[in-house]
């Protein structure tokens, strides 16, 4: 027997062990199939009843309750008055008490079903503990194997479990690869009906927040904090530091000693360009902080609507913007500020046109127009001369005047006369433009009659 007892604590040490679990879940994982074994052969459907197994020695001790009567009808569930004395000297009829009572052989069927209740336990209670663990460390690091590619996700071998990489949280330039070893973001854990479900992010701001409180200690006691962090995964990301310790250089405890701290980070990131600049509680120098690599000439905040205007020079524009706006736009992300980006010649033409404004238009309506005077001044009657030199003054001013001509229109003395039917088409041309413009065409002067005189007249004359 006891060599049967010893081999039964033996081999719940090594269940504990295999599942990972600690010595006294087993115990009440076996205690609990135990209990639904015995109730099946020896004990009612419903009566309560209790395993208690030694974990010293390993003996099994099976509890019933009984009521007390006088007169014992069912002996599984009454209990006589004499017999509950001698367990319990102050029992009394209709007391409730806890009986030993051990069968003494379970059966097969019995055993058959603690072992099912075993294996079912153990492995809900290898679930909870796991969801327990992993639930603790959201918000965490974690380093896994990619186990299996799928089309819409990535399954990570965590070790106790499996991490879930969804497709929305893959970086783009990234290729993966079975067997390989990634580090990931923990996002959210959650009960399944096979277990907890681990949400892990490669994408995830807090990645690289996570990574610089690994690589960097002044960050991780808190020396450095870090203010605020804008990332494009795969790309180029942009941190804030400030320093809580006068003295210390946030930057360069960032960087390390010939960039090997941060080159770490970026290696792990695939290539991802980092930029650290320093953080300022001024918002105007912040944001010219930000702008880096870009210099900055001028910065203009309007706090009411969080808007600023950065003037830079003209050849570091492109810089200060980035390549499709990636500079600014995390830029922007960093500090909070919707930040507009001009050139200096462009912010020096503003300045110059807001400067050389036009009068104001109540001004200038003030002014009469020529024409309105010239309406006002009196008409006097035309004499006579003057009314017949009018079609005369009408012809003069009806001419049109002089317009460009090219250099093919005009004809130099060597030239070739042109031909008949150009003259035609040209002079068409020119009639139908005076029509359009209402020029009126000039009459002809009639030629005085040809009349003959004979030589006899004029010399009699």
């Amino acid at each position: 027997m006891a060599k049967t007892k010893s081999e039964f604590m033996l081999a719940i040490t090594q269940l504990a062990a295999e599942k990972n679990l600690s010595r006294e879940v087993v115990l009440e994982v076996v205690e609990a199939a135990l209990v639904s074994a015995f109730r099946k052969n020896s004990f009612a459907a419903t009566q309560n009843i209790s395993v208690k197994v030694n974990p010293d020695t390993g003996k099994v001790t099976v509890f019933a309750q009984k009521t007390v009567v006088e007169t014992v009808t069912d002996p599984r569930r009454e209990l006589s008055l004499d017999e509950a004395k001698k367990i319990n000297k102050a029992a009394q009829l209709g007391e409730d008490l806890m009986v030993e009572a051990t069968p003494q052989n379970a059966g097969r069927i019995a055993a058959q079903t603690a072992k099912q209740v075993v294996l079912q336990r153990l492995r809900e209670a290898e679930r909870e503990l796991v969801f327990e663990e992993f639930s603790d460390r959201e918000s965490e690091i974690v380093t896994g194997i990619v186990q299996r590619i799928e089309p819409r996700q990535i399954i990570l071998d965590l070790g106790r479990t499996e991490g879930i990489l969804p497709t929305s949280e893959q970086v783009r330039t990234e290729h993966y690869r079975m067997g390989q070893r990634i580090k990931a973001y923990i996002m959210e854990v959650h009960r399944t009906g096979r277990g907890p479900q681990v949400l892990v992010s490669r994408t995830h701001r807090n990645l690289l927040r996570r990574l610089l409180e690994l690589e960097i200690p002044e960050i991780h006691s808190g020396i450095i904090e870090l203010k605020s962090i804008a990332r494009e995964a795969g790309y180029r990301s942009k941190i804030a530091v400030a320093t809580r310790q006068p003295g210390i250089d946030p930057i360069g405890s960032c960087v390390g000693l010939r960039g090997i701290r941060i080159q770490n980070i970026v290696n792990e990131l695939n290539g991802e360009k980092i930029d650290i600049v320093e953080w300022h509680p001024d918002p105007a120098t912040f944001i010219a902080n930000a702008l880096s690599p870009a210099p900055v000439v001028s910065v203009a905040v309007n706090s009411e609507e969080k808007v600023a205007t950065v003037v830079v020079p003209d050849r570091q524009l492109s810089l200060a913007i980035g390549r499709e706006g990636q500079n600014a736009r995390l830029a922007a992300r960093l500090t909070g500020w919707r930040i507009d980006i001009k050139s200096a010649s462009v912010a020096e033409a503003e300045e110059a046109a807001l400067v050389e404004q036009p009068p104001p238009l109540e001004e200038a309506l003030v002014e009469e127009p020529e024409e309105l005077v010239a309406l006002e001044q009196p008409v006097t009657p035309a004499t006579e001369e003057e009314e017949e030199a009018a079609p005369i003054a009408e012809t003069l001013v009806a001419e049109p005047a002089p317009q460009l001509r090219f250099a093919e229109d005009i004809i130099t003395a060597g030239a070739a006369k042109p031909d008949k039917k150009a003259k035609k088409g040209k002079a068409k041309v020119k009639k139908d433009e005076d029509k359009i413009r209402g020029v009126a065409k000039p009459k002809k002067a009639r030629r005085a009659p040809k009349v003959h005189i004979d030589e006899e007249e004029l010399e009699e004359l």
